[in-house]
């Protein structure tokens, strides 16, 4: 009988998600649409502005480093100089229909042996690198009732990992933004997406790796490096769908799933599909977990040998 209920409590608070006249977006049109990508010079960024490109989009890449309609900005500086970048943008390309905003970067490291100032520096590109973009086209989408904003998060933004001390929580702080804005801006016909790409070929990931924990880079290890041009394609589909979630491959599903919260849902289909494989999804982490405490532990016995050697030497 508690089964039952339970079946029925479901359905009944599934169809009344359904039956909300603010689900379902129309998905985007990107031909001759204006696509702002941030972070745009390299990486996930480059590849998402090519993807956008060829599906017709005219596009802005504002980043550090100039390349081409570019205008060189350092996004976490200063808001009112992206403001006025975004409007130089606007007003050579018309209304941003899309931001993306890829800017980002990581530093590893044990919490005890960071700098402080690398903890500043990360919520600094991260985060407020991505809300003074968004902060700059908002006004604009809202009154034209289209748009999107995508935030590129990571894996490690939905799961805290031994040398991440300072990567993950700037990375799980656009999910929060993300949450909040897309309730403020959803009446409005704009939406936005979180994408959580896992460990990708780029130049940032390769500068990554060469200060990497051996903690790190084995739990790293655990799963395979995917191309930027793949991570792209997806968060661009999720993007034009209007997809809250965008994630990549069978990891990036389940963590998805598992850390679905409160998050919105695009679809029917979407919500149920969290509420069946919930459990099962959940006993498959904690095999994972245990997993990754195996691989600290073991460094820290290896490495007390080592010291131990070391001082009878």
């Amino acid at each position: 009988m508690l089964l039952l209920a339970a079946a029925f409590l479901v359905a009944f608070v599934l169809l009344l998600y359904m039956v909300s006249p603010l689900i379902s977006p129309k998905p985007l049109a990107l031909p001759g649409a204006h696509v702002v990508v941030t972070g745009g010079s390299s990486g996930i960024g480059k590849c998402v502005a090519i993807e956008c490109y060829k599906q017709g989009a005219f596009i802005t890449l504002v980043a550090r480093n100039e390349v081409v309609l570019c205008i060189s900005v350092d996004l976490s500086q200063d808001y009112n100089h992206v403001e006025n970048v975004i409007k130089q943008a606007q007003e050579k390309l018309g209304p941003v229909d899309m931001l993306v905003n890829c800017a980002g970067m990581s530093i590893p490291g044990k919490f005890e042996d960071l700098e402080v100032s690398s903890f500043e520096r990360l919520m600094s590109i991260n985060y407020l690198g991505s809300v003074y973009p968004s902060r700059a086209v908002i006004t604009t989408m809202k009154e034209r009732r289209v748009g999107r904003i995508v935030f590129v998060s990571s894996q490690a933004g939905q799961v805290g990992l031994f040398g991440y001390t300072a990567y993950s929580p700037s990375k799980f702080a656009l999910r929060g933004l993300a949450e909040a804005l897309q309730m403020e801006v959803k009446p409005y016909n704009v939406y936005v997406t979180v994408a959580y790409p896992p460990d990708t070929d780029t130049p940032g990931f390769a500068e990554e790796n060469k200060t990497k924990p051996l903690e790190t880079r084995l739990i790293s290890e655990t799963t395979s490096v995917c191309k930027p041009e793949q991570v792209a394609k997806q968060i661009v589909k999720d993007a034009i769908q209007g997809n809250f979630n965008s994630s990549l491959g069978s990891d990036g599903y389940m963590l998805s799933s598992l850390t679905c919260g409160m998050a919105p849902v695009t679809s029917i289909t979407e919500g149920l599909q969290q509420v069946v494989t919930m459990g099962l999804f959940r006993i498959i982490a904690l095999f994972y977990l245990g997993s990754f405490d195996n691989i600290v532990r073991r460094c820290m016995v290896q490495r007390a040998k080592s010291e131990g050697a070391d001082k009878t030497a």
